[in-house]
């Protein structure tokens, strides 16, 4: 019975400090997201091999541009991976789970549907401070 028991407190013990490391593992998720999206003046939370996330990071390229791009799928060894607890905790800030999102001075901007429409109508321009050469039609 008292074999048990120990059994039973150290099972215990155990599940407490799985759960305990999970938690302060997305609580350093969460200050990265939130203190990446605050330093930089553009942030692209992006996986390497996403269409989409190619689409917005070329965006940026036309404007000359250059954000900070987070690779999620590419925060492995020796950073713990935590490419899906940054997605977790993107929900939470944005309502989505997709990628790309797109911050522009600590502001959401969108995913790559809304990056390429604020570059189309000049928003994007006018949300970064910086001037486009319109190209005369011929």
């Amino acid at each position: 019975m008292a074999a048990t028991a120990r059994m039973t407190v150290t099972a215990m013990l155990l599940v407490a400090s799985a759960i305990s490391l999970y938690c302060a593992e997305a609580s350093s998720s969460s200050e990265f997201v939130h203190k990446t999206i605050t330093s930089h003046k553009i942030v692209i939370f992006s996986k390497s091999y996403c269409p989409y996330c190619r689409r917005a990071k070329g965006v940026f390229k036309d404007l000359n541009q250059v954000p900070h791009v987070v690779e999620l799928d590419e925060r492995g060894i020796p950073i713990s991976y935590d490419g899906s607890k940054i997605q977790d905790i993107l929900v939470n800030i944005v309502g989505r789970r997709t990628v790309p999102q797109v911050f522009i001075n600590g502001k959401h901007l969108g995913g790559s549907d809304d990056t390429v429409a604020a570059y189309e109508s000049g928003k994007l321009a006018t949300l970064l401070g910086i001037e486009t050469t319109e190209e005369p039609e011929l």
